[in-house]
């Protein structure tokens, strides 16, 4: 089954053109769900599970993978679909998120297919599991539901969001309040969303929230066409990697060939891990790199970049 993978190498040519692969699967039902594959590192049958008394109600046991201990979430009942009809007929998906491994069992594994992010669209308001899509594409005329699975790990283990006292300057987070600096995000996943808002919160520096790389590009467009500069606007960029239309990759690529936008600081800000990422966020020109989810971490390069911004200022 891990077969239907195949090297990590082939997909690093996708970045910088719009592109994604999508492991499309079911969990039980008709219906179509998908991830990145750059996050899935095998997809293998459900092995032997063993409980863990007290575990997250969404979590049916434990795997050993590869000398690991892994958790195994339902990903059904996770989504509010009731649990995954048979385990011992399905399979996993072992994925790395945010620094950390998971399974995720579901039903019978489709394929892979590989789109442009144009042809990825935002889900549409009201669906019944609206909140745990970033995203829907159709396949064979019908809609694949792309699914948010920082959400759906937050629901679990939720995240932490505020910059340790350590951490935090308190005295460049009173002058960026005092002078309104402002970051402009773009990212997909609400979850995500309110992560970045919390810690830049505590920072002194307020977002301007973007859904998707091609939105937080029109954005930075309409400053142009209206005489201002992105720098003077936006103290810097946070990005997704993986967004409908336009991704992380291909918006900072648009940005570093635009004379006018060329020199804004930009931070790629994603759940995939993998040291492949580094090497493929240099190549299309990001200031920094971190993984989700680290307030700390965030902070750090958000402090840095505006104790840089400050030394410019007059005395």
């Amino acid at each position: 089954m891990s077969s239907i993978l195949s090297s990590v190498d082939q997909r690093t040519n996708l970045v910088g053109e719009n592109r994604l692969e999508l492991l499309i699967f079911k969990l039980g039902g008709s219906q179509r769900f998908a991830i990145n594959v750059f996050k899935v590192q095998e997809v293998l049958k459900i092995p032997a599970l063993r409980q863990v008394p007290h575990s997250h109600p969404h979590v049916c046991g434990v795997a050993h993978l590869r000398g690991k201990t892994v958790p195994v979430i339902d990903l059904g009942l996770a989504i509010g679909m009731g649990p995954t009809q048979s385990l011992d007929d399905g399979n996993l998906i072992v994925a790395e998120y945010n620094r950390s491994i998971q399974a995720f069992a579901i039903g019978s594994v489709d394929r892979i297919v590989n789109l442009n992010w144009e042809d990825i669209l935002p889900p549409p308001k009201g669906a019944g599991r609206e909140h745990y899509l970033t995203a829907i594409t159709r396949q064979d005329n019908e809609i694949v539901e792309i699914l948010d699975v920082e959400r759906v790990l937050a629901d679990i283990i939720p995240y932490n969001t505020r910059v340790s006292e350590q951490v935090l300057n308190v005295d460049i987070a009173a002058r960026a309040r005092q002078l309104g600096l402002k970051a402009l995000v773009a990212e997909d996943s609400a979850t995500a969303m309110h992560q970045v808002r919390e810690t830049l919160s505590d920072l002194g520096i307020e977002i301007v929230a973007m859904q998707d790389g091609l939105k937080a590009f029109n954005n930075l467009r309409d400053l142009i066409a209206s005489g201002k500069r992105a720098c003077d606007e936006y103290l810097l960029l946070i990005t997704d990697a993986e967004m409908p239309e336009m991704d992380g990759y291909r918006l900072t690529a648009e940005i570093r060939q635009n004379a006018d936008l060329k020199d804004l600081f930009v931070v790629m800000h994603t759940s995939l891990s993998g040291s492949f990422n580094s090497a493929l966020v240099e190549k299309v020109g990001c200031n920094a790199f971190l993984s989700k989810f680290a307030p700390d971490e965030l902070a750090g390069v958000v402090q840095k970049r505006l104790q840089e911004y400050l030394d410019t200022l007059p005395e």
